[in-house]
């Protein structure tokens, strides 16, 4: 049997609500996918499920109806736009960390189906701190956590990031700056967060780029498409046609457990 392929694994998280999370993750998966790379998307706000209102996509199965055995995963994948797929959220995830053993065994079977035919997995989790959350954050391999210029979002950034060092001992998180005027204005955001971190906290954050506040992507939102597909040339699009490239050029997991059942080990809770 071959051994399974790296697969890259990306959560996208924010702290708080209303940052711009889940039109990043879409986004991002179309524009990788655009580079021929395999994207899947696994909607992982589990209470709120909103990647197949963004896209109004029909989604008559999900997750829950894998881990009942009823089909396959294959079965859930709905067709997304630019040739992404997408997991869509299911209620019944927030179980994740109280699966039986035959649900843990079926999960990492129903992934690993999936392995040779995935290059990337970009995670959009829920907003806050929720132990669901912090679960999905810790299964994946990089953290992309969206910003935006607004106390809140940076106190919430904070405080995500704290947790995730002091209990977990993650110390890189890839930082975007959301919503904002132009590249300065980034790049001062992000300079406000690394002053909270670097003061308290042991930890390495790296600025992937910004993508600016721009109609398009609220006009696009109101349509019920993605930004990069109605409106490719959009200041955002472009922006995130940028951060593709360099999401692309992220070192890939090397060891022999950097691929999908090891994804799904370090969710449900017994991997390391």
């Amino acid at each position: 049997m071959s051994r399974p392929h790296p697969v890259q694994v990306i959560a996208v998280t924010g702290g708080k609500g209303g940052v711009g999370k889940s039109n990043v993750s879409v986004n991002l998966g179309i524009a990788l996918s655009q580079m021929g790379r395999r994207v899947v998307l696994l909607d992982a706000d589990l209470g709120l499920a909103n990647i197949d209102v963004l896209l109004g996509i029909t989604a008559n199965r999900n997750l829950s109806d894998v881990l009942a055995g009823e089909c396959d995963l294959r079965d859930v994948l709905v067709s997304g736009p630019g040739g992404i797929r997408i997991v869509p959220a299911s209620s019944g995830t927030q179980r994740m960390t109280q699966l039986s053993a035959m649900e843990h065994a079926g999960l990492i079977n129903a992934f690993s189906e999936l392995g040779d035919q995935v290059d990337v997995l970009i995670v959009d989790t829920a907003a806050g701190i929720s132990e669901s959350v912090v679960s999905f954050l810790r299964a994946s391999q990089e953290l992309l956590l969206v910003v935006c210029d607004e106390p809140t979002s940076i106190t919430d950034a904070y405080a995500l990031i704290k947790l995730m060092n002091r209990d977990y001992g993650t110390n890189r998180f890839r930082i975007l700056a959301n919503q904002v005027r132009n590249e300065q204005e980034g790049k001062h955001l992000f300079g406000k967060l690394t002053r909270v971190t670097e003061r308290f906290l042991d930890v390495a954050l790296q600025y992937v780029g910004m993508v600016p506040y721009d109609e398009a992507v609220r006009k696009a939102v109101q349509r019920q498409r993605a930004v990069l597909d109605v409106y490719p040339r959009a200041k955002a699009s472009l922006a995130i046609k940028a951060l593709a490239e360099k999401v692309d050029s992220w070192p890939l997991p090397s060891s022999p457990r950097g691929h999908l059942e090891f994804f799904v080990e370090r969710l449900v809770g017994t991997g390391t």
